[in-house]
């Protein structure tokens, strides 16, 4: 029996750590700012700037159209006021501001965050307060998420910090804040400020992240608000891809070959030809033959007469080997026709 006393116990604890939302989840996913993201300030009322200070995003008021203080103070993006682009990112705040306020489960922490390390997940805090340093932990999570939910206020003191360890970014860290945020003298902050009411920056206080506020002002002197940098994963895939490429190529080659077949026909043809030679050979054989008739020397049979038979004898043979030179021209020339 006491043994499933402790088992009972030991489940009715475990669902009021779940119920009551005092776990941190190492899952979450980011916010999303929607194009909220493009900008580095976003206020709803005004925007004051003093001093040369540097936003790498663009500039935006809604429904407001104040921002007093550039140049001397530099954008590097663009600038909205009351345009329908600033109304579609304060929308986008708004949005992004009810989801970080919504996460769960999560874990309260007290007011004062310095000297603390945190892990990836939801905290919820009635008034935070800086002072020193604020190290979160990724725990070699490149897309590790950090949301803090601030009941009322957010404040740090001057010189103090938020750092990284083991690959975290700034890019999934959120601050709700349910009124408004003051970033103390020489701070540097990380991370996307999500206020309800205003954000103030004191003098030379650096941000890389966004400040954004759905209602009041953002107030600058001297800041440096850069871009949240998003890290990626190092590892190398080790997996091939297994897929067949399924495409055909569609260009033609181009190119002419440029060698010389070198082989002999092997076959012999065995058709003949069927149609009948109509022309006649125009051209006139113009050569001679090139082997000279050859004389044969008769023996004398007969006595008297004998001389003039022989030189007879001769010139029908030479007029034989002349016709037969030409006739021989003639078939020649009658096959070229042919061919």
């Amino acid at each position: 029996m006491s043994a499933l006393t402790a088992v009972a116990a030991a489940g009715a604890a475990v669902a009021v750590l779940v119920f009551s939302g005092t776990g941190a989840s190492a899952a979450e996913a980011p916010v999303n700012l929607g194009t909220a993201a493009n900008f580095s300030v976003l206020a709803g009322e005004r925007v004051t700037n003093t001093g040369p200070s540097f936003l790498a995003q663009s500039l935006g008021v809604s429904p407001g159209s104040a921002a007093t203080g550039f140049p001397p103070g530099v954008v590097a993006g663009e600038i909205h006021l009351a345009d329908a682009v600033a109304l579609q990112a304060k929308n986008d705040l708004t949005t992004a501001y009810n989801d970080a306020a919504g996460r769960t489960p999560f874990t309260n922490l007290p007011a004062e965050l310095g000297g603390t390390t945190l892990t990836p997940g939801v905290y919820r805090i009635g008034a935070a307060q800086l002072t020193g340093t604020l190290t979160l932990d990724s725990q070699n999570d490149p897309a590790a998420v950090f949301i803090f939910q601030i009941a009322s206020t957010l404040v740090t003191a001057s010189g103090s910090s938020v750092v990284f360890i083991n690959g975290a970014s700034p890019c999934n860290v959120y601050w709700q804040v349910g009124s408004s945020a003051t970033i103390g003298t020489g701070s540097r902050f990380m991370g996307n400020i999500l206020a309800q009411t205003s954000i103030a920056m004191n003098t030379g206080a650096t941000l890389q992240g966004r400040a954004l506020a759905r209602t009041g002002e953002v107030t600058l002197d001297t800041n440096t608000i850069n871009a949240p940098a998003c890290l990626q994963p190092t590892g190398t895939p080790t997996s091939t891809p297994t897929g067949t490429p399924t495409g055909t190529p569609t260009s033609t080659p181009t190119g002419t070959p440029t060698g010389t077949p070198t082989g002999q026909p092997t076959g012999t043809p065995t058709g003949q030809p069927t149609g009948t030679p109509t022309g006649q050979p125009t051209g006139t054989p113009t050569g001679q033959p090139t082997v000279a008739p050859t004389r044969t020397e008769l023996p004398v049979t007969g006595g008297r007469g004998g001389g003039g038979l022989l030189p007879a004898l001769s010139a029908v043979g030479s007029i034989a080997v002349a016709s037969g030179a030409a006739l021989l021209l003639l078939v020649r020339r009658r096959r070229q026709l042919e061919s």
